[in-house]
């Protein structure tokens, strides 16, 4: 059996209890380090759950599945991912793999940053098209990230931007390059969809117990300091009263 386990957002303790049983029972536990940041040691992990762990960088997820999927057909193979197994779609391509090698796989959810979000009072079911700012590379600037929130705004939809991150490199795009690369595309297209003005709101460390989030101007959220990583990005579309009175709690 293939496990895929979600293990939450904060610490070693938010994995499931479903989750838990998968682990304390696997042969081999491998953990996902590409697409967020731990907030805790992998060896708060190992010591909680009772299993050496195996980090698996992009490389091996996607290049080199084998080392992961060769002993799933006789042995239980765990394979741990920050938040919820299924958020990226690298973990999918996994599921396809194992399945044309008939490796059976069982997905154990978690949280997510696409359902803790709601934390900011935003309703889930108002953001559009998630989007991600990465890094610059070059001169040459993706402004896909603008076009998304382009589109969501003028359907009134919240967008949730998620920040480019190399934890293996230790390198985290921060919530003011973020807003500095999209006041950089609207310098260029004049579209008037991001400004200085425009209302956002910028979020560190989404579930763990010293998360930050802070809204306000563009300008100001810029100049906060958030601290560690990882960060993330929410413009408001058009808001109920309801989603304005929560979002006054996080005010700059």
């Amino acid at each position: 059996m293939l496990y895929l386990i979600g293990i939450g957002l904060n610490d070693e303790k938010d994995v499931t209890i479903k989750g838990l049983e998968a682990i304390k029972k696997s042969d081999e536990v491998f953990l996902e380090v590409y697409t967020s940041k731990l907030q805790v040691s992998v060896e708060r992990l190992e010591e909680f759950y009772g299993k050496k762990i195996i980090r698996a960088n992009r490389t091996m997820v996607e290049q080199d599945s084998n080392k992961i999927l060769a002993d799933a057909k006789t042995k239980n193979i765990s394979f741990l991912v920050i938040g919820d197994p299924l958020s990226a779609t690298t973990h999918v391509d996994l599921i396809l793999r194992a399945k044309e090698n008939e490796i059976e796989v069982e997905v154990i959810h978690n949280a997510s940053v696409l359902n803790a979000i709601g934390i900011t009072g935003l309703q889930l079911y108002k953001f559009g098209k998630t989007t991600s700012i990465p890094f610059e590379e070059g001169n040459f600037t993706v402004e896909t990230p603008y076009d998304v929130l382009r589109d969501n705004l003028k359907l009134n939809y919240h967008t949730l931007m998620l920040l480019d991150l190399k934890p293996m490199e230790g390198k985290f795009l921060s919530i003011s390059e973020a807003i500095r690369y999209l006041l950089k595309i609207e310098l260029k297209k004049n579209e008037k969809v991001f400004t200085e003005n425009t209302m956002v709101v910028g979020i560190a460390r989404l579930g763990s117990k010293d998360e930050k989030i802070k809204f306000g101007k563009a300008k100001d959220v810029m100049n906060f300091k958030f601290g560690d990583a990882p960060y993330c990005l929410v413009v408001p579309g058009k808001m109920h009263f309801m989603e304005e009175d929560f979002l006054k709690q996080y005010r700059i």
